[in-house]
């Protein structure tokens, strides 16, 4: 009796992408992943910038007219976090479901809701505090978008590229809240965009502030994001049901990772947000305080870019030695950091940055390295779900961290801060870095 041969396997890439295979190049098209990345990456970028907007922002509202309290000050800058990780996990279940096209597309669209709204608000000083906290909570839309693109990023390249695909969107997209901290203190210095007519705002020293365009400067280019993703994206045919993509809860392995990105991405989002509020409220009483638009952004930018550059390597040497070597980098630095959280003179404000440099650095190595594990230990849908699992919850850090400052010292919090990163550190080697660990990818 003879046996049945098997199908041909397809040698070509069907026009609809009805057998797209990264793991095959005569079923994968490497022009379309790459396009899908940058348009994707470039949204991302806008998304965290309009996340962070209010971080921004917050910091020079009593400046042009608010009175408020410095815990109304911490609520404002933590609601986006909540917002993000609320929403993360409704966009997690979207990629599959939407694909890519339509919820880029969407998710762009969408921005143009919190950056007008501050344009608005940051015109009216007699705008109530309910108005501001929905507006903050609005700005958590880009936050939420991060852990839609980031699994649907995954379903489009090769496991042997992942950790470069990843490592670069997410790093080039945390690039986005340095930007819009880097960009807010320049574009408020004159009218933009044709709305020098617009009635700029008074500081308290007297200066003309135009502080309505640190939204307003986002808005042509969210669209711009709409109109490409339109044009340029497709839908690769990973399909699921809300249902079908509950399992990843049944592996260990996704509450491990999630304690893992809670530790890294966690603390480089919190403190990322809070960051200007925390130098105002320990360095800003002394005389020739520093200001905190002036740093801001520079532990942002130094965990973006270590990110994006980790991503090569870890493709050639596996994630989970980068998540080690950068939990255990952010345990010395949330230590060091603890030391400079009462001084007794400005100058120590400079061992306050270098510790907080080193906990941004540390976090993009361990960021990096935690993506690159993700689809190694997963197959490829169940990755996608667990990268947004993971993601939505580390999008809670910028809320946990500013609630945490408003109930216990910046000292305590630290020194919390430091044991957690002790606990998931341990996790990493135990689970994936140690010689001979099941998942060392």
């Amino acid at each position: 009796m003879s046996v049945a041969s098997s199908p041909p396997v397809s040698t070509q890439l069907n026009p609809d992408l009805s057998n797209w295979d990264p793991e095959h190049e005569e079923t994968w098209d490497s022009r379309l992943a790459w396009r899908t990345l940058w348009i994707t990456t470039y949204v991302l970028t806008l998304s965290f910038a309009a996340w962070y907007l209010v971080s921004a922002i917050a910091p020079r509202l009593n400046d042009i007219g608010y009175s408020l309290a410095p815990a109304q000050l911490y609520w404002l800058v933590a609601l986006p976090g909540l917002a993000g990780g609320l929403l993360r996990l409704v966009f997690m279940f979207l990629p599959p479901i939407m694909g890519t096209r339509a919820l880029v597309a969407m998710s762009s669209a969408m921005l143009v809701l919190p950056m007008l709204g501050w344009t608005i608000a940051a015109r009216d000083t007699s705008t109530p505090y309910w108005v501001l906290l929905s507006l903050a909570f609005a700005a958590g839309i880009g936050g939420g978008t991060f852990s839609g693109f980031m699994a649907s990023t995954s379903y489009f390249f090769p496991k042997r590229l992942a950790g470069t695909a990843l490592g670069l969107q997410a790093g080039l997209g945390n690039f986005g809240i340095g930007l819009i901290q880097l960009l807010l203190p320049w574009v408020v210095g004159f009218g933009l965009l044709g709305t020098a007519a617009l009635t700029p705002q008074s500081s308290a020293r007297g200066d003309l502030v135009w502080l309505h365009n640190g939204g307003l400067v986002l808005i042509p280019w969210a669209l711009l994001g709409t109109v490409l993703a339109m044009i340029y994206l497709r839908r690769v045919p990973v399909k699921a049901n809300f249902r079908e993509q509950m399992d990843i809860f049944r592996i260990k392995h996704t509450w491990i990772m999630t304690a893992i990105y809670l530790m890294s991405f966690g603390a480089y989002s919190g403190l990322a947000a809070q960051m200007g509020l925390i130098i105002l409220n320990v360095y800003g009483d002394f005389p020739d305080a520093p200001n905190p638009l002036a740093f801001a952004f520079i532990g942002p930018v130094v965990g973006a870019l270590v990110r994006a550059a980790s991503g090569p390597g870890c493709d050639r040497w596996g994630g989970a030695i980068f998540t080690f070597i950068g939990g255990v980098g952010m345990v010395t630095g949330t230590v060091f950091t603890a030391f400079f959280l009462n001084p007794t003179r400005v100058e120590e404000f400079w061992g306050f940055l270098t510790g907080m440099i080193v906990i941004f650095f540390f976090s993009g190595m361990a960021n990096a390295g935690t993506f690159k594990q993700m689809p190694m230990i997963f197959p490829k849908r169940q990755a996608g779900g667990a990268i947004a699992w993971t993601s939505a919850i580390a999008a809670f850090g910028p809320f946990i961290v500013g609630i945490s400052l408003t109930a216990i010292s910046p000292t305590a919090f630290f020194i919390g801060c430091a044991v957690f990163c002790v606990f998931c550190t341990a996790l990493a080697w135990h689970y994936y870095a140690r010689p001979g660990a099941p998942f060392p990818g």
